[in-house]
């Protein structure tokens, strides 16, 4: 009875096992963007989207094309932390390098110069006017913001001018990366519709709009997650952050 009752408070005064960390893609997020390409410079990619179900990832309709930075991908800062994860290497954004973010980041807002959002789209929809801008300067305090410049005092010397950028901005996601803003570390990371299939962007992840309308159709408010890697990152982090 003695060892019996040694074993059972023994056991009881265990420290907890530890359980596999789910990664970085948060456990309300229902809903995931993946974005692959064939290595760190590449500039063609593949978007395939995912609904989880059950703990499960289940993709959702077909690959899209698309197409990233003129230089490919590099780290950014979101989700899964700033730059390379523990164990991984690669290259890490910055301000003008031409790179896509790679990681796991929020999808934040969409705009648009359409006047309304794709048809069934549920998600909030600001349509663009000629006073919007995206703030690339990284010295002004609204570095990395999209805004209406009518009503702000402007503290920049450069912001991309989002009407004036034309049809590529017929829709457009924000992606969540570097928020809060560190001065240098990249700014104004969208989804957008891309000017051809073998026109890369300045930093953004881009497909046609058909598909950019379809997939923003699909999204839901506060559930989705992109996540873009080059493929052999992906298999590497696979089980680590259970990726599809």
């Amino acid at each position: 009875m003695t060892r019996v009752l040694l074993v059972v408070l023994a056991a009881a005064c265990a420290p907890p096992r530890a359980t596999p960390s789910p990664g970085p893609i948060p456990a309300d997020a229902s809903q995931l963007v993946l974005v692959t390409s064939p290595g760190w410079d590449d500039v063609h990619a593949t978007v395939r989207r995912y609904q989880r179900e059950g703990g499960l990832w289940r993709e959702v309709g077909a690959p899209i094309p698309a197409v990233l930075g003129r230089s490919g991908l590099a780290w950014g800062r979101g989700l899964h932390g700033d730059g390379a994860p523990a164990g991984r290497t690669g290259p890490v954004k910055v301000e003008g390098d031409g790179r896509s973010t790679a990681g796991v980041f929020r999808l934040g807002a969409v705009y648009g110069r359409d006047p309304a959002a794709p048809a069934g789209s549920v998600v909030p929809y600001t349509p663009l006017t000629a006073t919007w801008r995206c703030v690339d300067d990284p010295a002004s305090t609204h570095y990395n913001r999209v805004l209406d410049e009518a009503p702000v005092a402007k503290d920049w010397s450069s912001a991309e001018d989002m009407w004036a950028t034309g049809s590529l901005y017929d829709l457009v996601v924000l992606v969540d990366h570097n928020d809060p803003p560190i001065a240098k570390r990249g700014s104004c990371i969208f989804l957008h519709v891309w000017r051809s299939a073998g026109d890369p962007t300045a930093g953004c992840t881009a497909m046609a709009k058909p598909a950019l309308a379809e997939l923003i159709s699909w999204l839901r408010p506060g559930q989705a997650v992109y996540l873009a890697l080059p493929e052999a990152e992906r298999v590497g982090l696979r089980g680590r952050w259970r990726l599809p």
